[in-house]
């Protein structure tokens, strides 16, 4: 009897699962239909221009963030890249532009050697655009590692060296220039004017390179110049000759001289007295100035007290440079190795180069006004234009000796303008106080 009942419950549950579904004829509500399969998202995250996807996307790695897209555009030309050398050492310190002046004078250590110079290319114009990586200094034949390297103008303490000693015409040149002299200054310059005919005189101390006492002293300053002294001798140098013999001591130019010829008194020209005395106002100049002395005259000296090697070694001392305009109309360029043969007891014609190249100043050989007046803006350029670089010596300042200096430009044809060498001082060696900008 249970093996029947057991049987009838299994057949009852087959039947159960075969039978359709009935829907009860009070339910009136649709059907609910399934919505459709949703698109998945895509592998994708944020995308910025250039740096690709932040996921990976059918098993590739997506691009890191620190790569760049390349350009969608030919370049115009290739970008300039910085020389790099292996002996370059390490890199000196380079202030902002206009902060030159003050990294020079914060400066707080001694033996501190400040080399100015300037680059021509072989038509002598002014090369800019150099680096510290393209420049090189020794001192007594070892480099010294620059420890700065500006191209910022320093304003300037300029005593002003007029000559009164030339000859009339010429000084009619110089004077009618001189207005022309006070624009090339600025308002941050500072400048002392100094003339010489048989010893130097200052006219003023430091005054505005803009100022109106400057143009005041300059038309001051003009002279009408020496008489040019004509060779004497030759029948007509004497009234009454017989067989070239003066017979009457009392017709000679020169008073009982019996013979023609006659010995021309020398001219006195006081260069050297005058450069040594402007020189030495320069030295009030403070820190991060540039001290200059600029000759406006003809270059010839005789009669100085002052030597020429001892006011060297005090422009070489104080770091003073002197520049200068030749006035003259033999003065044109290519006579420098003339002007350099001395004959002893005889006067220089012009040692105004000596002076510029033992400083590293510059000349410009001018014969007429237009071209005099041009000269006082082209040097202030120069001056203006410089490269500045500094390093610590290693020899000790407190010896006195004489430093060889020489700065080298690694590029082909250019002429590089500094000066010979300096001889060190005790103020170079004391410590300096710092000044608040």
């Amino acid at each position: 009897m249970n093996q029947s009942v057991m049987a009838g419950v299994l057949a009852c549950m087959m039947l159960g699962q075969q039978a359709p579904q009935t829907v009860s004829p009070q339910s009136s509500a649709p059907e609910a239909i399934p919505d459709a399969p949703r698109p998945q998202a895509l592998p994708i995250g944020p995308i910025a221009p250039g740096k690709g996807t932040t996921l990976e996307s059918n098993g590739e790695t997506a691009p890191r963030s620190d790569q760049s897209a390349p350009g969608s555009t030919l370049p115009s030309a290739v970008a300039p890249t910085e020389a790099v050398h292996e002996d370059d050492g390490a890199a000196p310190d380079l202030p902002a532009a206009g902060e030159g002046v003050k990294a020079f004078t914060l400066v707080v250590g001694v033996n501190f050697v400040e080399v100015p110079f300037t680059v021509k290319d072989k038509k002598g114009v002014l090369v800019p655009g150099l680096t510290w990586r393209d420049v090189r200094v020794f001192e007594n034949g070892l480099r010294q590692k620059m420890e700065l390297f500006t191209t910022d103008p320093f304003p300037l303490s300029v005593a002003l060296v007029i000559d009164q000693s030339m000859p009339f015409d010429e000084m009619t040149k110089v004077n009618n220039a001189l207005g022309a002299l006070q624009g090339a200054f600025s308002a941050y310059d500072e400048v002392a004017v100094f003339t010489y005919n048989n010893g130097p005189q200052q006219q003023t101390d430091f005054t505005g390179g803009q100022s109106a006492r400057l143009n005041a002293v300059l038309d001051r300053s003009k002279s009408v110049g020496r008489e040019p002294l004509m060779p004497l001798g030759g029948p007509m140098s004497q009234t009454t000759n017989i067989n070239n013999q003066n017979f009457d001591p009392n017709t000679a130019p020169v008073r009982n001289h019996q013979g023609i010829e006659l010995n021309a008194p020398r001219e006195v020209h006081t260069l050297n007295d005058a450069i040594f005395a402007a020189a030495q106002a320069t030295t009030k100049a403070g820190p991060g100035r540039r001290r200059i002395v600029y000759v406006i005259g003809d270059g010839k000296e005789y009669g100085s007290t002052a030597k020429y090697k001892d006011v060297v070694h005090y422009l070489q001392a104080n770091k003073v440079a002197v520049y200068a305009t030749l006035v003259d109309d033999f003065k044109i360029p290519g006579t420098g190795f003339i002007d350099r043969i001395h004959l002893p007891f005889q006067m220089r014609d012009n040692i105004l180069p000596l002076y510029a190249g033992a400083t590293g100043g510059q000349i410009d050989p001018e014969a007429r006004t237009p071209g005099i007046a041009r000269s006082f803006a082209k040097i202030a350029e120069e001056v203006r234009t410089q490269y500045t670089i500094g390093y610590y010596t290693r020899e000790p300042f407190i010896d006195g000796k004489y430093r060889k200096l020489e700065v080298k430009v690694l590029r082909p044809n250019l002429t590089v303008i500094s000066k010979d060498g300096y001889y060190p001082t005790a103020g170079d060696a004391r410590p300096r106080t710092i000044q608040a900008q």
